[in-house]
């Protein structure tokens, strides 16, 4: 088993849901049930799917769930340029956050390189 708490991969994908909350609160309310509910679950989902692999006993399996969880990080990403082009973000909120979702990117594809290498 694997401590995810260690990983500055967990680290930023927990931030990135923290903020995702923060920043879909003044999403319009017709949007509630639409783009914030479904970027909220996919927020979640990025540090929820690093700590279910952490979880597993074989390394496929690991890289597999952190692939899943990558997947998710670039969909919230997309679902941010949306946001943004809709109104719903000021310009330097998005920048701001776009800055992190690359950070996140970056330190996460680097993490299953590497451990796809080792097998």
């Amino acid at each position: 088993m694997r401590d995810h708490t260690k990983l500055r991969a967990f680290e930023l994908a927990d931030e990135i849901a923290v903020l995702t909350y923060k920043m879909t609160k003044d999403f319009p309310k017709e949007e509630v049930y639409g783009l914030t509910s479904q970027m909220r679950r996919c927020a979640v989902s990025i540090p929820s799917n690093i700590v279910e692999g952490s979880a597993r006993e074989s390394q496929p399996e690991y890289i597999r769930f952190l692939e899943i969880s990558f997947g998710s990080l670039k969909e919230l990403h997309y679902q941010f340029s949306l946001a943004s082009r809709l109104g719903y973000l000021l310009e330097a909120a998005y920048n701001s956050i776009n800055e992190r979702f690359n950070e996140t990117e970056k330190v996460l594809a680097a993490l299953i390189k590497t451990l796809r290498n080792k097998l």
